[in-house]
């Protein structure tokens, strides 16, 4: 009797510990994570958990205690459980930690879809951590996997309890996972004392926790039904701007030039930031074109990365600054779901134009195989498909030349136009040990030795540029040219950054070129634009037929040159918010509802000429 009695005691001792133990580690984990994201500033975690928001604090806590037993009855063991979720959330705070030291950014739940780019991860962490990652990865998921497996011989009484833990916990997971629902209790708990700040990720995370900003980034709606959305709405709009290019369209020649983009990785210049010279400008050779030719600085969404809104910007004449802020990367999470989408490939396929995108890298990234081919392209030319595959020295990617010699080969058909769509690759991260000596000496306010990498790669990619536009002298077919730089490379340190305003940290190079030397503005070299104008920009002034939604585009560059979240450009000075008069408002407001119509709407729009 005592016996049992002793027994029945250490049972409740037991489950108590058990509890504690599990709530410690939620604790713990919700801590390393808020951590992380304040870059490691153990006081700034103290002060938001236990005195500025400790209200959302618990409630992070709360969503993290969830998928913990959500693990535990899905492997059937505590202690495994735990042991996955800690590496877990382990590996998830590492991961947000690097994003936000290199591009001031945190992590989405989006961005965990690239976890399965092994190569890129591996460069941009470095081998030994990436591989020390992977095995423990590794591990955990082998004993995860034997903890499943060893589970279905728990007693009958245990495998209810683990039953119904692993229903209830998974209902709860997907409940939360509609954070973004109107009526979600969880949201409603947070907007008690959240406040949310669409325009500024980094700041949403910091004044909600990680937990709460990555939830307001779950899945959510590409953008908010405008209130005089309507099909006729919709008709007014396409047969104002329609109207108006019909007679402009008349006076103009239905030419086929060729058309090129290039989306140049990280291209920038250097010594446009304050902080930063250098002992010769290693963008001599793409000044010599830019000099003759309509050029300027390009206003990138990002610092330090997001090279695919870029793109979608860049193909789509549709603007970021429209979407949802949770609508963070557009080719994974908005373009899979559609069938087609209008863009400058779709507009010269009906051209009888032939397109091919190129990118000396693999197909998988941002889903470019599945994008592209909703997109349009008749062919995507990845790294494995490519003719040229040569490299500088001993940087891990196909040089800039090799890239623009299959543009080139390309280029010999002379039967049909050619769209040909470059994203590079050669000057992306890391910035080290690429070359065995620089021919660039920068005085820099920190990091020289990555500085003085990255004028090396810019240096090459600006004498590939230049190579590439002699040649093109000779295409017989006129051939027109946008080159751009994505955004700034995440090689800056914080003196550099704190001497240089925020526009300057997301100001890349662009050009616009023709063999033919016909473009209208190519005595401008200072402008200033967005991605999202690339295509009614080159069509004005090359004098190519305009559609109405270019129409619309190139009266809206006239009003605001350039804009992307908390970056506005209006009547030659920045902003961090759009102030309209009546006209520009309207302007403003006509582009919002086509955008609203081929993203979230019904797409009446597709069924006129407007984007013909």
């Amino acid at each position: 009797m005592k016996k049992k009695l002793q027994i029945v005691k250490k049972k409740p001792v037991k489950y108590t510990l058990i509890v504690i133990g599990l709530l410690l580690l939620v604790l713990i984990s919700t801590l390393y994570l808020q951590w992380c994201q304040n870059e490691l500033s153990l006081d700034l975690v103290v002060k938001f958990a236990f005195s500025w928001h400790t209200e959302k604090f618990i409630l992070g806590s709360v969503v993290l205690l969830i998928f913990l037993l959500f693990l535990c009855s899905l492997s059937g063991s505590l202690a495994l459980g735990s042991v996955l979720y800690a590496i877990t959330i382990g590996i998830l705070g590492f991961a947000d930690y690097q994003k936000m030291f290199y591009r001031s950014e945190p992590i989405y739940p989006d961005d965990l879809k690239m976890i399965t780019e092994f190569g890129l991860l591996r460069e941009m962490i470095g081998t030994i951590p990436f591989l020390f990652i992977l095995l423990v990865a590794v591990v955990g998921l082998f004993f995860f996997g034997r903890a499943i497996y060893k589970s279905r011989l728990l007693s009958k009484k245990m495998q209810i309890v683990r039953i119904s833990s692993f229903i209830v916990t998974l209902l709860l997971l997907i409940y939360v996972s509609n954070f973004n629902s109107q009526n979600n209790l969880l949201r409603k708990a947070y907007d008690r004392t959240a406040l949310w700040i669409p325009y500024s990720q980094k700041m949403n995370y910091y004044n909600t926790g990680f937990m709460g900003g990555f939830l307001y980034n779950l899945k959510v709606e590409a953008m908010d039904k405008p209130e005089n959305y309507s099909k006729k709405t919709i008709e007014k709009i396409t047969n104002k701007y329609t109207d108006k290019i019909k007679e402009t369209n008349a006076s103009t020649q239905e030419e086929q030039p060729n058309i090129i983009f290039v989306m140049s990785e990280s291209f920038s210049d250097p010594q446009n930031l304050k902080g930063v010279t250098a002992d010769k400008d290693p963008l001599k050779d793409y000044y010599d074109i830019a000099k003759t030719t309509y050029s300027g600085k390009m206003l990138s969404q990002n610092y330090g990365g997001g090279t695919a809104n870029i793109e979608f910007e860049a193909l789509t004449s549709f603007s970021m600054e429209l979407f949802n802020p949770q609508m963070t990367t557009p080719y994974t999470m908005l373009i899979p779901k559609m069938t087609e989408i209008p863009s400058i490939v779709s507009l010269l396929k009906g051209q009888d134009y032939q397109a091919t995108a190129i990118h000396p890298y693999n197909t998988s990234m941002y889903k470019r195989k599945d994008v592209y081919k909703t997109v349009g392209f008749d062919q995507f030319i990845s790294e494995d498909t490519m003719t040229y595959k040569e490299k500088l020295q001993k940087n891990p990617y196909i040089s800039d030349e090799s890239a623009y010699k299959e543009v080139l080969d390309l280029l010999e058909n002379d039967d049909d136009p050619q769209f040909v769509h470059l994203v590079t690759m050669q000057t992306h991260m890391p910035y080290s040990d690429k070359y065995t000596k620089s021919d660039y000496s920068s005085q820099s306010l920190g990091n020289k030795t990555a500085i003085d990498s990255y004028m090396q790669d810019v240096g090459y990619s600006s004498e590939a540029l230049k190579q590439f536009t002699t040649a093109l002298k000779d295409v017989k077919r006129r051939t027109l040219v946008v080159f751009w730089g994505d955004h700034l490379p995440s090689i800056y340190s914080d003196e550099i950054k704190a001497e240089n305003d925020e526009v300057r940290m997301h100001e890349t190079e662009f050009l616009m070129y023709d063999n033919q030397d016909k473009l209208s503005g190519k005595n401008t070299h200072d402008a200033l634009s967005s991605p999202f104008y690339f295509a009614p920009t080159l069509f004005d002034q090359s004098g190519m037929q305009m559609t109405g939604f270019y129409q619309l585009l190139t009266e809206l560059e006239k009003q605001v040159p350039a804009f992307e979240k908390g970056f506005y450009y209006k009547d030659n000075q920045w902003s961090k918010t759009l102030s309209l008069n009546e006209s520009q408002k309207e302007l403003y407001e006509d582009y919002r509802l086509i955008q609203y119509d081929i993203v979230s709407g019904e797409s009446y729009s597709l069924n006129t000429d407007f984007f013909k």
